[in-house]
């Protein structure tokens, strides 16, 4: 991979994270993720399972303060991003990813709306209200079942997510 495929990938991996395009990450847009996903499927913050994604929300924000924002002013400029969280998600995407369990598992929970797990269909609904494309968030649903039993597993969803966040740089 050349250096503008690396700065484009790492551009796409922090602009996912920037939910409100300003420039930086912060607490804010991992609430504002759970927000939009609460408000998808009619679960209020207040539930259960509201108060869960919110925890696993601010969870995944800690952890992602914890190893990119450097100077300590609570949100992760594009450059800490880059040399912070990418240098983690080159180095060990799937470590990467257990930051993000608590979230992700507030989302399955969420998103499980008949009590037998997420569906293809759910988990696009889920990309799509974070800013993914429509036709590509299907795309993507339909290939987290990566066993094709109609339900994604956390599993399937952090092996998918590490795989997402794996960005080698040039000279790796």
């Amino acid at each position: 991979m050349d250096s503008a495929e690396y700065e484009r990938k790492i551009a796409a991996r922090f602009a996912t994270f920037d939910q409100d395009g300003n420039g930086y990450i912060d607490r804010e847009d991992f609430s504002a993720a759970a927000r939009a996903v609460l408000a998808e499927f009619g679960t209020a913050a207040r539930s259960d399972r509201g108060q869960y994604l919110f925890a696993g929300a601010e969870a995944f924000w800690q952890g992602m303060a914890g190893i990119a924002d450097v100077d300590g002013d609570q949100r992760v400029t594009r450059e800490e991003f880059i040399t912070g969280a990418a240098k983690r998600l080159r180095d060990n995407p799937q470590r990467f990813a257990e930051i993000a369990r608590p979230f992700l598992h507030g989302v399955i929970a969420v998103a499980d709306e008949d009590g037998r797990g997420t569906t293809p269909a759910a988990a696009a609904r889920v990309l799509r209200v974070l800013g993914t494309p429509a036709e590509l968030a299907a795309q993507i649903g339909t290939a987290l079942d990566a066993d094709a039993d109609g339900r994604i597993t956390e599993d399937e969803i952090l092996t998918a997510f590490a795989a997402y966040c794996g960005v080698e740089a040039p000279d790796a």
